[in-house]
């Protein structure tokens, strides 16, 4: 790695680590990051092509200076490599949630009577925040209360001030949380990171998976001589380029001028076709009927083999149908709380496990050989030592994690479990994106429902569940910005730039902590400079109080049944002889694991098989039903090209793919920069208009 593309790529970080809490939750408007392929990022690759890297080759030729030489394929590899797996640190996946699930349960715990749990001696209430360990929450009680109250309502700023002095900020309150949160998902990162490197050989080089979001900046990077891409020559790539571009900027002034401007549509209607699928409906697909289109979404699903677009694409619509036939049937597979024992739950978490199993199977005979090289025994040129060494810091993160999970309360046989199933669903997030390029990954899989759904209530307790319940919700609640996808695509582009991996993970560490020198003050600061922003309800209401509306749930039903006091007394291996597993989850998580390794071994035997397993892992959530149709769309348009023009056709027409993306990951740069100048020149908050769903 050269020391200007770490340079670069340390001075990224640091931008979007200042500024995009800013951004995202007190402007408001198109999220910095966001997905698995940022704005930010990807977004800056048009201006670095064309404008940047042009003037550094003129400068380098003015001057001889070797350090303005222009930036080549392999450095801006490492620069990519380097600044994404820090995106999952400054908002959505880590600083959106771990500030108000440490600091707002006190606010609920004193606004909300169901939070007083009454005492043994029938007198005196006790709040349910004391149910979690106290490490886990922020000090309300510095500065007289202050540090509870100011962050709701905001610190009043000087006269004339458009922010707020630091040193107003009661930042002893934070402490506690930043020592225990901060560590707990480092050792998550570095036992994940341990895992990528394992994988990656097996999906890159055996398995020969796409990486679309790779494939795409790759296509628009300059030769190793710094040379322009001869993407940029074609004319493909700047029709659609241009299109998008100037449609999102017609519609983004649209936002502004509502008397002058004509929109372009991107979302069509056609819920009155729903009275002809009532079985569709019955199940929850209305919402699919509302077809969105988003360019990038259907330039990926065109680079993708069919069977997985379609999969993708045609997940919701196949679930939303069986949902409304078991409706028919007296089932209710959503029924229940977030993190009860639902039917789809046990679906859901199914096929990721299925899905897991399948991966193993497939790579059973490298992965084996990686675990023996990690213990000093078969031959590493084989595998690679960089996976060797990956399984090792994996075991030892994992080791440690088992540790800290300990410490914290839970006993050794739950703390593997719930580390398992959570290393299981962040494994199978990361093959997603490295197969499929689903950069807007939001599944909705709890490890702790897992637990619950095949020990029962009884045998794990309030006090267990509790924290089992924070620890999904911090860590698995809102993945759209998790770290696994992040670094999988990473170690591509580090393949890509050299393979130089002791040198990369040793430059990914310093990034990392230079993120989280920069991201986590930020966060703290603008969340006292402009207060709760309370339109956030996912971030201002359902983080901070899931957990621990859940173990309520739960603690009233086992009060109900007499065996409250028992289920906190049980410990250990006696867990395990009072479970009582729900029938309708292990028979729903059942179904989903034998269907994706049906579909798998179809797949293997049958070459026309038409959808990957993948299906089963696309729950109909939000971020499912917002891309299904451009997944769709994408898909269709392959099979019009292939059928009717061929492979020469299909790659023809791949650079008019490349600028769909590339149009909307400017576009939504350009805004987000138009917008804080918007903001800083009139003092108000920009209008919001999102390139892709928010």
């Amino acid at each position: 790695m050269t020391l200007r593309a770490f340079i670069v790529g340390i001075t990224g970080i640091i931008i979007i680590g200042a500024i995009c809490f800013f951004n995202d939750a007190v402007l408001y408007q198109n999220l910095l990051i966001g997905f698995h392929m940022p704005m930010s990022v990807f977004g800056m690759l048009v201006p670095a092509m064309l404008l940047f890297n042009p003037c550094m080759s003129l400068l380098h030729r003015l001057t001889g200076l070797k350090f303005l030489r222009p930036f080549n394929h392999k450095e801006l590899c490492l620069i990519f490599a380097l600044i994404l797996p820090t995106c999952a640190i400054p908002y959505c996946s880590f600083m959106r949630l771990m500030p108000r699930a440490a600091m707002l349960p006190h606010h609920y715990a004193k606004t909300m009577p169901s939070w007083k749990i009454l005492q043994e001696d029938g007198k005196t209430y006790k709040p349910a925040t004391d149910y979690l360990p106290q490490q886990m929450l922020a000090d309300p009680d510095v500065n007289n209360g202050d540090a509870l109250n100011a962050m709701i309502q905001g610190l009043p700023k000087a006269d004339g001030s458009l922010f707020l002095n630091p040193a107003s900020i009661p930042w002893a309150a934070w402490k506690r949380p930043i020592m225990f949160w901060v560590p707990l998902f480092g050792l998550f990162w570095i036992a994940l990171t341990g895992l990528a490197f394992v994988c990656h050989r097996q999906w890159s080089q055996n398995e020969h998976l796409p990486y679309p979001v790779v494939q795409f900046a790759n296509s628009m990077f300059p030769t190793e001589t710094g040379g322009i891409s001869g993407l940029f020559k074609n004319k493909m790539f700047w029709i659609a380029m241009v299109f998008v571009f100037a449609l999102h900027m017609n519609n983004y002034l649209f936002v502004y001028h509502t008397d002058t401007m004509i929109p372009v549509e991107r979302v069509f209607n056609f819920t009155p076709l729903g009275k002809l699928f009532q079985t569709f409906l019955r199940g929850g697909g209305w919402i699919l009927l509302f077809i969105r289109l988003y360019f990038c979404i259907i330039a990926i699903a065109y680079l993708l083999p069919t069977d997985v677009s379609f999969a993708v694409g045609l997940a919701p619509f196949i679930f939303y149908y069986f949902f409304g036939v078991m409706s028919n049937f007296g089932l209710t597979p959503r029924a229940g709380t977030t993190y009860g024992a639902r039917i789809d739950s046990g679906m859901l978490l199914g096929s990721y496990v299925g899905f897991f199993a399948i991966l193993l199977y497939t790579g059973r005979h490298y992965y084996l050989s990686v675990l023996k090289g990690a213990f000093g025994f078969g031959n590493a040129q084989e595998t690679g030592k960089s996976s060797i060494w990956g399984m090792r810091v994996f075991i030892l993160g994992f080791a440690v994690l088992m540790v800290d999970l300990c410490m914290l309360g839970l006993d050794w046989q739950i703390s593997l479990l719930f580390l398992i199933i959570g290393m299981i669903c962040f494994l199978v997030m990361g093959r997603i994106i490295a197969e499929t390029g689903m950069f807007y990954l939001s599944p909705g899989v709890y490890p702790g429902v897992l637990l619950i759904g095949i020990m029962g209530e009884q045998a794990l307790g309030p006090t267990t569940m509790v924290i089992l319940f924070s620890l999904t919700t911090l860590l698995f609640m809102d993945v759209r910005e998790t770290y696994m996808p992040y670094i999988v695509n990473a170690v591509k582009f580090a393949e890509n730039g050299g393979r130089k991996y002791f040198k990369y993970s040793t430059a990914l560490l310093v990034g990392m902590i230079v993120m989280l020198a920069v991201s986590v003050p930020a966060a703290i600061y603008f969340s006292y400079d402009q207060g709760m922003n309370w339109r956030d309800g996912f971030a201002t209401s359902t983080i901070p109080r899931e957990s621990i509306n859940s173990m309520l749930k739960a603690r009233n039903n086992l009060l109900a049944q007499g065996n409250l006091e028992m289920s906190e007394s049980v410990k250990g291996f006696d867990r395990f002889s009072v479970m009582k597993p729900n029938n309708n989850f292990l028979i729903a998580f059942a179904s989903t694991f034998i269907g994706v390794i049906l579909f798998s071994v179809c797949r293997l035997r049958f070459p026309s098989w038409p959808l990957h397993p993948v299906v089963f892992c696309m729950w109909p959530n939000y971020c499912a039903y917002m891309t299904c149709w451009s997944f769709i769309i994408g898909g269709i348009i392959k099979v019009i090209v292939m059928k009717f023009g061929g492979s020469r056709c299909y790659q023809a027409i791949k650079p008019f793919m490349f600028g769909m993306i590339a149009g909307d990951m400017f576009a939504g740069l350009f805004i987000v920069l138009t917008g804080m100048l918007y903001y800083f020149i009139t003092g108000e908050a920009p209008k919001p208009y999102y390139v892709l769903p928010a």
